[in-house]
């Protein structure tokens, strides 16, 4: 085995922690909950069994072996296997249609599928998978046609009994120069594609989470992403292995808040939307209790806003601010805090864009959101500092990586971590790695102090009739505080002014004050499209919009897995809506 690999730092965790436990996967058992956990030692056991396995089903190094399953720990077994085999993981998206998946199999010419049980499976053949050369292994259950995880294992363990060396010899031919993992990306700016990562990039990735994540074995993490998403992966399968943080997976979204609250986690890593919704959840029930509790909540807000401030600054707390924010505390946020369970010291958040207002809120109740900042061609490349993070910036580049703004504005990026290349593209990936140069598409500027700020997406900028640049990414971020509004999808290229398309949130609708009829619920929009304009420049300010009686979505293709806006498909197939916004007479004028 050629220098370190995923596996190599699996083996040293296992070594570390012994029979530390390390994953718990929840079940179904008389009704109740129940926890199926691995220790240290048996997750290294059973990638190794697996990697043993799937080489005696005649899978040989290089060869890329997908998974179609929703994050849970028979997964996490699976992948390392997957790598320690020598074989390219990759994870498909769960949320995209079937037909897309077997497309995505066939582009990358797949070997074989772990499907999450037989259901799965059947999807996926019923789309047109049974017609491609595949063989399968069910992580759940049984099947027609398949072999279940533990037949694979025993597979493994049957090889390892026969010849006491045969992981060492294959695991000899791996060196870390080859690649582990094929992401596909989310596809938010133009079609997906599929980025070959290293076991070189990962590791380098993964020896970087001990110098800014203070947890270990004493902690836990909860988690819910999909494993495609290179925020999960990294983040919350691989960064905790060395550091040895048992995780805890999310039985489902519905069960989420339950979980929180139950299994306590001191480090949760959501996308933004999931703190949206929480916290519209949090004032739509706030509109319903009385007038004193209401005005008690809105002061300890604006108290902890200023002592965020301070502490965000370096300055002292005022003697003054001390007393009432420790009543704040006790009355108020300490309560709101026990949604997530009351333990949590790193609540972060990634896989899009954080609004500033929304990060700005969480840090008034004590519980101050951890930005950062990675992308499936450059790994995680920067976080917020844990005991300074600064609202509406993606932190500082981590240790090892450079970040430096071209002329253009552009983020550039260089670090260990960098992608190989996109799979059976050249030109493409041409076009993003340049003299060892990552050029990342998104749009920055680097304080003094080291922060960085994303200001938007070079493919995403409007650019008006009259020449004025507008980047969309900041209109829909003051937008992330209004409970009311689902999505918001600002248009204005090559146009005189701004104009949006919004969907709503149907439970705050269901709570105004008129009900959700029409006349309700334009007007409630409109006086959050005029808190938004007032802050913006004239050029900038959403003179016409209209509401959708649908949310965007994934299926007519408007989202990205991630559930951030595909732009190109949302004006195909809302052309004649946005026609009309065009013309007419502005709504709001200057």
């Amino acid at each position: 085995m050629g220098l370190r690999t995923v596996y190599t730092v699996l083996d040293e965790a296992a070594a570390k922690f012994g029979g530390a436990l390390a994953l718990h996967q929840p079940y179904s058992s008389a009704g109740k909950t129940r926890y199926r956990a691995w220790s240290w030692v048996e997750y290294r056991d059973a990638a190794r069994e697996i990697a043993c396995g799937l080489r005696r089903l005649g899978a040989v190094r290089g060869d890329i072996v997908a998974l179609d399953s929703q994050t849970r720990a028979e997964f996490y077994l699976a992948n390392i296997g997957i790598m320690a085999a020598g074989c390219v993981s990759a994870a498909l998206y769960t949320s995209l249609p079937s037909v897309d998946l077997v497309q995505t199999l066939r582009s990358c010419n797949a070997k074989l599928v772990f499907a999450e049980d037989a259901k799965t499976m059947a999807a996926l053949c019923d789309a047109g998978a049974g017609a491609l050369p595949l063989q399968w292994v069910l992580l759940t259950g049984d099947g027609e046609d398949a072999i279940t995880l533990e037949q694979l294992r025993t597979l493994g363990r049957d090889a390892l009994q026969a010849d006491p060396e045969y992981f060492h010899r294959l695991s000899s031919e791996i060196t870390d120069a080859d690649p582990a993992i094929l992401y596909l990306t989310s596809g938010a700016t133009g079609e997906p594609k599929m980025g070959l990562v290293t076991h070189c990039a990962l590791t380098s990735n993964m020896a970087m989470g001990p110098k800014v994540l203070p947890v270990g074995p004493e902690d836990s993490a909860l988690v819910f992403l999909p494993s495609a998403h290179i925020a999960q992966r990294v983040v919350l399968e691989l960064v905790p292995i060395p550091l040895g943080l048992p995780v805890w997976f999310s039985e489902s979204l519905n069960k989420l808040p339950h979980e929180l609250k139950t299994i306590r986690p001191t480090l949760f890593l959501a996308p933004p939307r999931v703190w949206e919704r929480m916290y519209s959840t949090l004032y739509t029930e706030l509109r319903k209790r009385p007038a004193l509790v209401r005005k008690l909540f809105y002061g300890a807000v604006g108290l902890g806003l200023e002592a965020a401030k301070c502490l965000q600054e370096g300055r002292p707390l005022p003697g003054w601010m001390r007393a009432p924010l420790k009543l704040a505390d006790a009355l108020v946020f300490r309560n709101v805090r026990q949604r997530w369970g009351g333990r949590l010291r790193v609540a972060a958040s990634g896989a899009a864009p954080l609004s500033k207002d929304l990060a700005l809120f969480y840090a008034a109740i004590g519980m101050p959101l951890i930005e950062g900042y990675g992308l499936t061609e450059g790994g995680i490349v920067s976080v917020n500092p844990i005991d300074r993070p600064r609202p509406g910036s993606i932190g500082k580049a981590l240790p090892g990586v450079e970040v430096v703004i071209a002329d253009d504005g552009e983020l550039l990026v260089r670090s260990p971590c960098l992608f190989l290349g996109y799979y059976n593209d050249p030109q493409a990936t041409a076009e993003v790695l340049r003299d060892g140069w990552l050029h990342t598409g998104d749009l920055g500027e680097i304080g003094p102090d080291g922060y960085i700020r994303i200001t938007g997406r070079k493919k995403e900028l409007i650019v008006s009739s009259s020449g004025k640049k507008i980047f969309p990414s900041h209109i829909e971020s003051l937008f992330k505080v209004e409970p009311i509004v689902s999505h918001v999808f600002p248009i204005g290229d090559r146009m005189p002014y701004v104009t949006a398309l919004l969907t709503i949130n149907p439970a705050v609708a269901a709570a105004l004050p008129g009900g959700d009829t029409a006349g309700a619920v334009f007007a409630e929009v409109g006086k959050v499209i005029a808190r938004v304009n007032r802050q913006l420049p004239s050029f900038e300010r959403i003179r016409k919009f209209r509401i959708l009686d649908r949310d965007f979505s994934i299926e007519y293709g408007e989202l990205t897995p991630t559930m951030k806006l595909r732009r190109g498909r949302l004006l195909e197939n809302f052309r004649a809506l946005i026609d009309e916004l065009y013309g007419a007479k502005a709504e709001f004028a200057e």
